[in-house]
């Protein structure tokens, strides 16, 4: 059942590319609005802009984790 799962890594390789390309973006953003939210903590719109990068952050590993969930074993 194991067999087909490293062939399934191999093809994700591009999404994970792209996505990797967006994790950094999100760590820019993070550590920009980060520093944002310390010099004024009463801008409620940055705290979201952390979160959206922080899902940034954790996008390479949930589109592997999708793509080799769709190769069927």
């Amino acid at each position: 059942m194991g067999d087909c799962r490293p062939l399934g890594f191999l093809l994700g390789l591009p999404f994970a590319l792209l996505s990797l390309i967006f994790a950094v973006l999100g760590a820019i953003i993070w550590i920009l609005g980060s520093i944002l939210t310390c010099l004024c903590p009463c801008c409620i719109c940055v705290s979201g802009l952390v979160n959206m990068a922080v899902g940034l952050l954790k996008l390479p590993l949930k589109v592997m984790r999708w793509f080799t969930h769709q190769i069927p074993c």
